[in-house]
């Protein structure tokens, strides 16, 4: 088969890979759907994060099952599922707690830009819609595996409770959809930063109700101003530099929540500025699969429609364009069609 691989800063490839296959008896094999770019992709894309050597890409994934390892019990050939960028047993204790990206025998999965994948520890990373959707779910299905996931985790951490105020820093589709999550947590107020029309359109659509074009200190002020010098009760931080947790922390109220989902580069924290802030933070890789069935749920029955942040659909074999136009932010998120 053919699929995606990075040799290094913008030089992605499609090219000839082993198909996968089973190799532990807890493995399934999956046929891939739907797949795409993720904006965490871009740091090595971009040689922020390096690559030692020619890397297979892609972790979000969803399609139908082929095969499965003669140990799994929960998911069976021909069921369509969607699964974690981290394989979770979700038997040990931190899976227990709802911290499946930080299982004890975590695996990651990579290499799902291509027509099939193996994913490990099937029975507790996979998990099967109702019956096969039909085409037009699976682009919303297929955001489960990561990026509405990770917006509904930075909802989550950030405490959005119905009435209360949220700021979401990114515009990127995981700040989108975190956006898209806190609307469905009953916030009342969801403050977008943004400059990029086509994004504030979306966030808008989303359940915005107001947009900051100003970023770092002037952002910070802008959204104490909006909030009557007091700042937002929960902050999404989905970015993950060092400007964007910093306008994420000091945009809370005193007591507010700040949650970071936005993978760090390059981030340090003053303790002494850190103390006077006053903010709780939580944050870390999505625990994705605590959030899978009922998320499941909300796309089957049509209630939220995530899928809305592909704005640029690519046979596979075009994907080296699909990280070019997220890298040149002339596109949100890239859709890819095996």
């Amino acid at each position: 088969m053919r699929g995606a691989v990075l040799y290094g800063p913008r030089d992605v490839r499609f090219e000839e890979r082993e198909v996968p296959k089973i190799v532990k008896p807890t493995d399934a094999v999956i046929r891939i759907s739907s797949a795409c770019v993720c904006g965490s992709d871009l740091w090595p894309y971009r040689g922020i994060q390096p690559t030692a050597q020619p890397t297979p890409m892609g972790h979000e994934y969803c399609g139908i099952v082929e095969e499965v390892g003669r140990a799994v019990k929960s998911i069976r050939p021909g069921q369509f599922v969607i699964g974690s960028f981290f394989a979770s047993d979700n038997t040990c204790p931190n899976c227990h707690i709802g911290y499946q990206s930080s299982c004890q025998h975590r695996e990651l999965v990579g290499g799902a830009q291509a027509p099939v994948l193996r994913v490990p520890l099937a029975d507790g990373t996979l998990v099967a819609t109702p019956d096969v959707p039909s085409e037009d779910l699976i682009p919303s299905l297929l955001t489960l595996s990561d990026v509405m996931g990770t917006g509904w985790f930075a909802a989550d951490a950030a405490n959005v409770t119905p009435g209360s105020t949220v700021a979401v820093v990114g515009d990127g589709a995981v700040g989108l959809l975190g956006l898209l999550s806190a609307k469905q947590m009953g916030a009342k107020r969801i403050i977008a930063m943004s400059r990029h029309a086509s994004r504030q359109k979306l966030a808008r659509e989303f359940g915005a109700t107001d947009i900051v074009t100003e970023r770092g200190d002037e952002g910070v002020a802008r959204i104490v101003e909006l909030t009557n010098g007091v700042g937002a009760d929960s902050v999404l931080e989905c970015v993950g530099t060092q400007e964007s947790m910093m306008q994420a922390i000091n945009s809370s109220r005193k007591g507010g929540y700040v949650s970071y989902v936005g993978v760090p580069h390059g981030v340090e924290l003053n303790g002494e500025e850190l103390f006077f802030s006053h903010v709780h933070l939580h944050g870390g890789p999505a625990p994705v699969r605590r959030y899978l069935p009922d998320l499941i749920k909300l796309v089957w029955e049509r209630k939220i429609e995530p899928g809305k942040v592909f704005d640029l659909k690519l046979p596979l074999d075009q994907v080296a364009e699909g990280y070019r136009a997220m890298d040149e932010r002339r596109a949100i998120k890239t859709l890819l069609s095996p």
